[in-house]
Parts: C-alpha cells; sequence; structure tokens
C-alpha cells in the first residue's frame, strides 16, 4: 500500500528523507530540524502526490488516507500527552500547505484546530487562563470561517472593532476573557446566518475540512498567479503538514516571531527579524500590532523603545541565536525561521531558504564561499542570473508613496520619471528636461526619440516588440502593452481609467513590474559592489560559452564592454540609417528609380557608415564584430509627411508625386516575409556593396591607428538557400578586396548568415558550404516556426502558457521542442559540413538564462545579449556549464 503520511518530532521520522518533492519544503524541514534535535512540535505530512490525487478524484481523497491520518494524530498524542479532543485537556493542532519551493502567503494555514465549545473550557483549565483559551477559540473561528467555510471575513473583523469601540478599547489586548467569551458567541451566529448551519464542533470534521481546504488553495487564483510568474509547474502539487499548537499568546513569558539568519536586504551577516511578545504567528505578520526587534542592536539603530528579544527575553534569545547558526550550517544558506516562545520554552515551527533581494543574494554567496561554507561553484549556482537586472538598474524607492495609473508587461528593467511626451522628435528636442516617450507602438523610425527618452511606455506590444527590444539593448526602462491606455497623440493626451495625462505631465515607470505612476517616484541608483565583481571572475572561470553583445552605438559597445562583452554578436545596421542627418539620403536611396540613382544617394552615406564603424571598432579592437547588412524591408525607411516627401524630393532633384508614386510601387501587404534581408541585397546589390566596403575601410583604418584590427563577421539575413548566401558572399569579398588592395593591408575576416527561416535550418548543411558562421536569429525563427507575429502574440500567449499550450513565452525562452529542434538541427548539419562553422545566438534570448542552458546543451559557441544583459548571461552560461559538468 502507497504510504502518503510521514510522522516527525518526538525522536520519530516517518522515511520521508527530508525529500521536498514528497514532502513539500515545509515538511521536509521540520523533519529535518526534528532529526538535528531541535525543538520542533510534533506533527505528520501528508505528501504532495495525494494533492494530484485528490483532484484527480474530484476533490476526494484516498480511501487509505483516513487510517494513516488517524495514525498521525496518534503520534502527536502519545508525544504531547493530550488527546485530539479531550474536553479536560484538549490537543490543538495548525493545518498548513507546504509546496515544494516557498509560496509565501499564497495558500492557506488554519491554527488552533481542535477547539470547540467543551475543548475550551478544558483549554481554561489546564492552562489556567482563560482570556488566552476564549482569544484562541475565536481566532480559530474566524480563521476556519475564512478558509474552509469561505464566509466574508470582513463580518469577523468589523464584530471584533465593534466590540473595542463599544467597550473603549484600542488594542485587541485590551480585551479580557469575558470579552472574547462574548465575541466567540458573536462570531458563531455569524457563521450560522452565512453558513446556514451552526459552527463545527467535530474536531475530526474540522480537521478534514482544514485538509481539503489547504489542498483546495493550492488552484486557488492568487497561487495560480504565483506559480506563473515564477515558473513553478502546477502539477507539482502541495503538501498539509497537521502539527501540535504551540502558543505564543499565554502571557507576558511567552511570544512569537519570524527572523532570518541574515538580512534578506542588504546580506549582512546578522540576525534580521522580529517578534510579539503574548502573540500568536499571524499577529506578526498581519500587522494588528506593531512588531519589536530581535536584537538591541537593530533596537538601538531604529531608536525603537520597546525592549528587543535579546533584553526581554534574553535565555530564550540566546537558545535562538544558537539554533541560527546551526540552521544555517546544516542547512548552508540563510535561512528565514518561525518561532514560538510558550512559557520560556523556544519551539521551532519553520526554516526555510529565505527570499532575498539580488544585493543580498550577491553578498550572502561570496561571503558564505569566503567563510568556506560553501564552494565557490555553490556560490555561482546560488544567484539568480535574472536578479542581477535589480543591480544593473535604477530601482524605484520601495518607501516611497506612488499614484498607479496602470499596468502594462515589464519589457525592460530600471526605473524613471519624466514629462510625457508623445513623439520622438519632441523627445529629442526635450531631452534635456527628462522625458518619458509615449507612443501607441514604435516603429525603427521612433530610434533617436527612444535613446533621447529616460524611459518607454508602450500601448501595444509584447515582451519581444521592437520598443521592448530596443529598451533593453539601450538600458532604458520600458513597459509595453499597457492596453488600457487610450493615447490620442495628436491633441498630446493619454486617458486611463477616467484619468486624463497631458504632454508636459510628470510620470514614473517601472520596467521591472509593468507599473506606471503619476508623478515622480524617487529612484535608488545601482550599486555594482565588489561582490559582484567576485563573483563574475569565480563565473567567467567556470562558463565556456562566450558571450557576445547586440550592439550598434559606441555607447552601447563601451557599457557592454565593461561588462564583460567579449565582442559583438549583433549589429543592426538599420539603426545607424535612421539618423536624421542621413535618413534623406536613404529615403533618396529607396526611392531611386534605379541602380545610377541608388549609386549617388549610396555614395552620401558610405562616409557615415564608415564613421559608425569606426567608432564601434575602436572599442571593440581586436574583438569579434557581427555586423548584419541591411534587413527590414524599405517601406520602414519612406516618408510618410509631406514635408518629408518634400525634403526628399528636393535632395534627389525629382517631382514630389513620382516619389509618392515610387513609395506607393514599395508597398506590401506582409512585408516581414516581403522584400527584407538578403534580397534586398540579391535585388539592389550596390546597397550591401556600400555596406561591405565601409566595413573593410574602417577595419582598415582602426587597425593601422591602433596596431590591432577588429575580427569583422558580415552577416547577411534572411538567408533560405545556399545560392542566396552564395551571390552575396561574392558581393562581400569583392569589396575585400578591393579595399585591401586600396589599403595596402589585409585584415582576418568572415562571411556567414543568420539562421531565422525554417528552410534554412533544415538546409543548414548546404549553407555551411558557403558561410564561415551561423548566427540563430531567434526573434524570428520563433515567428517563422510558429507563425506567430511576436508584436501581437502578447494578446493570447499569456491564455496559451496558463493553459500549458507552451510552458513558457516562446518569445521569452526558447521553445526547445519546436525552434530548439530546428537549432539542434541545424548545428548538427552544419558542423558535419565543416566542423570549425561558429554557431551563436543572436535573439533577445541570449539573455535568457533558460534560453542559454540550451545553448550550452547544444554546444554553441557564444550568445549575445543586449549590453545591460550581459552579466546575466555570463552567469547564466556559468551555472549551465555547471549543471552540465
Amino acid at each position: 500500500m502507497t504510504q502518503y503520511v510521514y510522522r516527525f518530532g518526538g525522536g520519530v521520522s516517518g522515511g520521508g528523507q527530508g525529500d521536498k518533492n514528497l514532502l513539500g519544503g515545509k515538511g521536509a524541514n521540520l523533519d529535518g530540524m526534528a532529526a538535528i534535535g531541535l525543538p520542533v512540535p510534533p506533527g505528520f505530512t501528508i505528501s504532495t502526490p495525494v494533492c494530484a490525487l485528490y483532484y484527480d478524484n474530484g476533490e476526494s481523497f484516498p480511501d487509505s488516507l483516513k487510517a494513516e491520518v488517524a495514525t498521525g494524530v496518534t503520534h502527536i498524542e502519545g508525544v504531547t500527552g493530550k488527546k485530539f479532543g479531550d474536553a479536560a485537556d484538549p490537543l490543538l493542532v495548525s493545518v498548513r500547505s507546504g509546496a515544494r519551493v516557498s509560496m509565501p502567503g499564497m495558500m492557506d494555514t488554519v491554527l488552533n484546530l481542535g477547539l470547540n465549545d467543551q475543548t475550551v473550557v478544558g483549554l481554561c483549565d489546564a492552562s489556567g487562563d482563560a482570556r488566552f483559551a476564549w482569544d484562541s477559540y475565536r481566532r480559530f473561528i474566524q480563521m476556519y470561517s475564512d478558509v474552509v467555510l469561505e464566509l466574508d471575513h470582513g463580518r469577523f473583523e468589523e464584530a471584533l472593532e465593534i466590540a473595542k469601540e463599544d467597550r473603549g478599547y484600542h488594542l485587541d489586548t485590551d480585551l479580557t476573557a469575558d470579552d472574547w467569551q462574548a465575541l466567540v458567541t458573536e462570531y458563531k451566529s455569524i457563521v450560522e446566518e452565512l453558513w446556514g448551519k451552526p459552527f463545527p464542533q467535530d474536531v475530526h470534521d474540522q480537521l478534514w475540512g482544514a485538509i481539503g481546504a489547504v489542498f483546495g488553495s493550492w488552484q486557488s487564483e492568487r497561487a495560480k498567479v504565483y506559480r506563473r510568474l515564477n515558473d513553478i509547474p502546477g502539477d507539482w502539487g502541495t503538501a498539509v503538514n497537521v502539527q501540535a499548537m504551540v502558543f505564543g499568546n499565554m502571557g507576558d513569558t511567552s511570544a512569537t516571531g519570524v527572523a532570518f539568519t541574515r538580512d534578506p536586504a542588504k546580506g549582512d551577516n546578522a540576525y534580521y527579524g522580529e517578534f510579539l511578545i503574548n502573540a500568536q504567528g499571524e499577529d506578526v505578520v498581519a500587522g494588528i500590532r506593531t512588531p519589536q526587534y530581535l536584537t538591541k542592536a537593530a533596537r538601538e539603530t531604529a531608536g525603537a523603545k520597546p525592549l528587543s528579544m535579546e533584553e526581554a527575553m534574553p535565555a530564550a534569545y540566546a537558545e535562538l541565536a544558537a539554533v541560527f547558526d546551526q540552521l544555517e550550517r546544516h542547512y548552508r544558506d540563510m535561512q528565514d525561521i518561525e518561532f514560538t516562545v510558550e512559557r520560556g520554552k523556544l519551539w521551532m515551527l519553520q526554516t526555510r531558504s529565505g527570499k532575498r533581494t539580488a544585493k543580498a543574494a550577491l553578498k550572502i554567496a561570496v561571503d558564505m564561499a569566503s567563510e568556506g561554507l560553501i564552494t565557490q561553484e555553490e556560490a555561482i549556482l546560488r544567484v539568480d542570473p535574472q536578479a542581477l537586472d535589480q543591480l544593473l538598474h535604477p530601482t524605484l524607492d520601495p518607501k516611497a508613496p506612488r499614484d498607479v495609473l496602470t499596468k502594462g508587461l515589464p519589457a525592460s528593467p530600471g526605473a524613471a520619471s519624466g514629462i510625457v511626451v508623445f513623439d520622438s522628435d519632441t523627445a529629442e528636442k526635450r531631452s534635456g528636461e527628462g522625458v518619458i516617450l509615449v507612443r501607441v507602438e514604435t516603429s525603427p523610425e521612433d530610434i533617436h526619440g527612444m535613446h533621447a527618452a529616460k524611459g518607454i511606455l508602450t500601448a501595444r506590444g509584447g515582451m519581444t516588440s521592437h520598443a521592448a527590444v530596443v529598451a533593453r539593448g539601450m538600458g532604458r526602462p520600458c513597459v509595453s502593452g499597457a492596453g488600457t491606455l487610450s493615447i490620442n497623440a495628436h491633441n498630446k493626451v493619454f486617458s486611463v481609467g477616467g484619468r486624463d495625462v497631458r504632454e508636459g505631465d510628470i510620470i514614473t515607470i517601472d520596467g521591472s513590474t509593468g507599473e506606471v505612476m503619476l508623478g515622480e517616484v524617487p529612484t535608488v541608483q545601482p550599486e555594482l559592489s565588489g561582490d559582484f565583481g567576485t563573483l563574475m571572475v569565480w563565473a567567467d572561470a567556470k562558463r565556456r560559452l562566450k558571450v557576445r553583445t547586440n550592439a550598434e552605438t559606441p555607447t552601447d559597445c563601451r557599457t557592454a564592454r565593461e561588462f564583460g562583452a567579449e565582442g559583438i554578436g549583433l549589429c543592426r545596421t538599420e539603426h545607424m540609417f535612421f539618423d536624421s542627418a542621413r535618413i534623406t539620403a536613404v529615403r533618396q536611396m529607396i526611392l531611386a528609380e534605379d541602380e545610377a540613382g541608388r549609386r549617388v544617394a549610396l555614395a552620401k552615406l558610405l562616409p557615415e557608415q564608415r564613421s559608425d564603424f569606426i567608432e564601434i571598432f575602436e572599442v571593440m579592437v581586436g574583438l569579434p564584430c557581427t555586423i548584419r547588412l541591411l534587413d527590414p524591408p524599405l517601406h520602414e525607411f519612406l516618408p510618410h509627411e509631406e514635408a518629408e516627401f518634400a525634403e526628399v524630393a528636393a535632395a534627389a532633384n525629382v517631382d514630389v508625386e513620382v516619389l509618392k508614386r515610387r513609395a506607393a510601387e514599395l508597398h506590401e501587404f506582409n512585408p516581414m516575409l516581403g522584400h527584407r534581408g538578403c534580397r534586398l541585397g540579391v535585388t539592389y546589390p550596390e546597397i550591401y556593396e556600400m555596406q561591405a566596403r565601409a566595413i573593410f575601410e574602417a577595419a582598415c583604418e582602426v587597425a593601422e591607428k591602433s596596431g590591432a584590427a577588429p575580427i569583422p563577421e558580415v552577416m547577411i539575413p534572411l538567408v533560405a538557400t545556399a545560392r542566396e548566401l552564395e551571390l552575396m558572399k561574392a558581393v562581400v569579398d569583392k569589396a575585400a578586396k578591393a579595399v585591401f588592395a586600396e589599403k595596402g593591408r589585409e585584415i582576418e575576416y568572415l562571411v556567414g548568415t543568420m539562421i531565422e527561416l525554417p528552410r534554412a535550418a533544415l538546409r543548414a548543411g548546404d549553407i555551411a558550404e558557403v558561410g564561415a558562421f551561423f548566427s540563430f536569429g531567434t526573434n524570428d525563427l520563433t515567428q517563422t516556426t510558429l507563425g506567430v507575429s511576436r508584436d501581437d502574440a502578447a494578446r493570447f500567449l499569456t491564455t496559451y502558457v496558463e493553459k500549458g499550450i507552451y510552458a513558457r513565452d516562446p518569445f521569452v525562452s526558447i521553445d526547445v521542442e519546436g525552434v530548439g529542434e530546428l537549432i539542434s538541427l541545424a548545428a548538427e548539419r552544419g558542423r558535419a559540413t565543416r566542423p570549425d562553422i561558429k554557431l551563436g545566438i543572436c535573439g533577445e534570448h541570449g539573455g535568457d538564462p533558460a534560453s542559454i542552458d540550451f545553448c550550452e546543451q547544444t554546444g554553441l559557441d557564444y550568445v549575445s545579449a543586449s549590453p545591460y544583459r550581459v552579466p546575466i548571461a555570463r552567469l547564466a552560461a556559468a551555472q549551465a556549464a555547471l549543471r552540465r559538468g
């Protein structure tokens, strides 16, 4: 017969061996604490598999569970010497959840279970404290009614407040035993009114009701949202822990508290926590009373008067401090602990690895490795790479008030305040004032405004929309897909929730949470401490994957180099074309009727492109630089306003109407799959010829000045066939040969392609005969493989993830089964043809830890990420190597 119940405490272990997958985190740690001799109230854990069975069986339990639970109750009775339901000296228990990973506050708890109209009298006599007994009973009725019976919690709170008002009291602690007894009567009448039946008096019915409610809370809305946000699988389930109650509300020698073995905000090696005398656990968390400090030093620092636990209960505190050290040594991590002191005796109710800020995680990991508690490898694995975002960008002051207008998608981390502007030209003009660019959606034409802005807010677009991708590359905070915004760019106003925000008004955006706030909210600047540098050195020594950056400006390149980038994995040359000084020449080139006209315009662009590349290569001397030739459809560069058409007409010396006709000819119904990428190079090879010449002239010039050349890797985009790459490579090689002859020097370079079409992945063996490297453009490869537009996917992908169609948003983390298989296949076929082919990825996935793990598994050579995600990629690459080592 399958065992479902595992006992702990009183020198007994049910055999769960501390397995979190079986017992849940709380159950495993209770068993673990009991096993090392700590004072843990006895209890038993109903294992996580029961949760799945409960739902599979229409919210009913396996037949054998009843007998196992009865045995568990007998175990608690044997250790405590009390009987469950005994009117003279009753056993009371708590019923708590416990998933395999911590989900604080997401699931339900019931305390003081086992009280009824008879046992409360027994508790009065046994404890000698009638006030404590009746207070415990009213707490139980209130909690059980809320959690199990699902009655209106507010009715009970209202009755308590009225009771205090009627008696002229301010605090719960002012109420007497008679007051609590009267309130119990009132609570029971509320239950009968709302539930239609009396409050349950049978203690076994109470127990099974609570067990069902805790399992039921696994599918509560808040638990489902938390799981989705934290990538916790829904089929893991929760365990249920039934444990003998110990009481912190039995007078002035009793207390309850929550503590951390180190500071969870800063990481300092100092005890951190709060406690309350004569209270139960929920009083500390609920904020009904103001908790007191744990240590004398913390109290004095805060300037607080109420005595700390160290001063008020020195013996219990000394015992607790010893337990802190023992637990940290045993679990080899910072612990989050719940404890109760009952009439001077310390009891441990919970321990778990404590939640911590990124700053604290970094400090704790490095400190513990330096102390010899963990190894450097373990320290690397302890820090969540994604959490480094908190360290690299300004964050909102957590103490500052905020007026939240709406919430969108947290598209690019960091926080910024500024005046609202609705177009990129205004953003550039007013950049000195600090602006937030607000758009329905952004396009490549907004690049100058995005660069000028402190932050970007869009009503449409997902986590990998144009706004999100560019903002992350620039290190700008961005909130995208704020669908409740109604933007009227013409009138320069947006509306949300009945409120209007006009150009010039100040807003604050938090790209880490997606919140949009009215007014200025103070920010806290990041501090890259010595711990950050130390951990990165350790990580770099362990990783195999190289880490490059996606960058096309000298500022981005310098930022990326400071963060440890080992070259450029993607330089998008089209962003350079949108500069206001050269857009007219670009438009002239596009709208030209023939090759001669295009070459005239391209001659104007050549020195500009060369200058761009010189600035980039100077930062990246000696490093590989993958330059993607022009990729987007030409229509993205076209003029839209009359004045823009007139400007191009004057520059090209042609009639405006001719230009408008040419623009209409270039219109495409589906430009994403239209005349773009290498298709532009095949039809207008002179464009790629100019770009290749600019690259090689710049590389030669930098080599001459510095004595060390960059290594240009010229990347041809959107290739589907080997013949396309063959034609474009010939154009690049011809330009290189000409430049090298003119300059009297040669430099090393490679020609390769971006694999972003399924056909290219399937025919990678043929394409590798021509290309020296593949860079997987996972943004477009995901779109073309799934047939999903990333700019429109935000409308339904959340639902797809919730329904288990995809494990995660495939534009955030690689769809391993589909897109991943194409990458693996292309890598295998490419290497079969050309064993030394260089393989990397340059889509947004290059900064996603789960995707980096896949790249390590597939044996790619490098990943490329936006500058501010380079440290994340370095740490994730080290973790991937360690996990697979």
